[in-house]
């Protein structure tokens, strides 16, 4: 696929399945930008045809085969592009590309991967640790493989990009609490629910709303550690890296505070930043990632959760 083709593709698939990635993207200088939209145009596709959807949209077609066979046929694609096989769909195509130039290993795509592999089987998170490995796998990973894409190598300011696709993910999680509930899937921990005396079925019962947004609320709380330490991974990355990063990191907070704030009426609307909002926060992340610049941030909170490459 010729490269101009593959990169309209790929900006097509950002700026359609993420309004909020795609503001920060923006900033990246233009060879680290091409890398990172080939990485989200995969990341992208995956996430589509396990949900059955399209640029994150409900769908007009009817998937092909059963979630399992979908997951089969990602997993297969995806080792054959790894394997540097000839590769014709663009999201394969685009992976691809981007795998060879920054030496990502196929082992970060099939722990993405997984991340699909545990909706398919509805896994049940019975506590906040399992919920946090789920984000590892969709979210944490992708975190990882965006900062290969960045140069970073050190394996502590991995881990800080490791925190932000986390706390990304546990926003994504509040946000989405609902929908998910409607689509028979369930992110909250079991025990969270016993808390309030709440099944998993009843989450998208508009009655209990109030026993909802006390739980997304501590989702909330549970992702300011995480963003905490992915600000202070910011002077290990270039720094035009550094701004896109931190506008990204800003605009998700956002979302976050937004559906705490809201409380019961959270999910009345999709929460969300304005183009005026995201506007100030790529100001806001210009200060951020310049300032990241002085003295020497502050070491990793051990009790924060470490992603399985680098458990003890």
């Amino acid at each position: 696929m010729k490269k101009e083709a593959l990169m309209n593709y790929a900006r097509e698939s950002i700026t359609v399945g993420s309004k909020s990635f795609a503001a920060a993207a923006s900033l990246f200088d233009p060879a680290t930008r091409r890398s990172v939209l080939m990485l989200y145009a995969w990341c992208r596709h995956c996430d589509d045809v396990i949900d059955g959807q399209e640029m994150g949209f409900t769908s007009r077609d009817t998937p092909r085969g059963s979630p399992q066979q979908r997951l089969a046929q990602l997993e297969e694609k995806t080792r054959l592009a790894c394997s540097g096989a000839p590769m014709h769909e663009p999201a394969f195509a685009a992976f691809q590309e981007v795998a060879t130039r920054h030496a990502i290993s196929p082992r970060l795509a099939f722990d993405h991967l997984e991340g699909f592999a545990m909706d398919v089987c509805n896994t049940r998170y019975e506590t906040f640790a399992d919920t946090l490995r789920y984000c590892y796998h969709v979210a944490g990973v992708v975190g990882l493989m965006m900062a290969r894409v960045m140069g970073v190598r050190d394996e502590a300011v991995l881990d800080r990009a490791c925190d932000l696709g986390l706390a990304f993910q546990l926003t994504n999680i509040a946000r989405d609490l609902v929908d998910d509930a409607r689509a028979g899937r369930c992110y909250l921990p079991a025990s969270w629910l016993a808390e309030e005396q709440m099944s998993a079925a009843e989450i998208a019962d508009p009655a209990k709303r109030e026993n909802l947004a006390r739980l997304a609320q501590r989702l909330v709380a549970e992702a300011e550690p995480y963003y905490a330490s992915a600000r202070a991974g910011l002077n290990g990355l270039p720094l035009r890296s550094a701004w896109a990063i931190a506008s990204a990191h800003g605009v998700y907070r956002e979302i976050g505070i937004k559906v705490s704030a809201a409380g019961a009426a959270a999910w009345e609307k999709r929460q969300g930043t304005r183009r005026l909002e995201k506007l100030g926060l790529l100001v806001k992340g210009a200060g951020v990632a310049v300032s990241s610049r002085v003295g020497m941030p502050a070491p990793r909170p051990p009790h924060l959760w470490q992603r399985p490459s680098r458990a003890r």
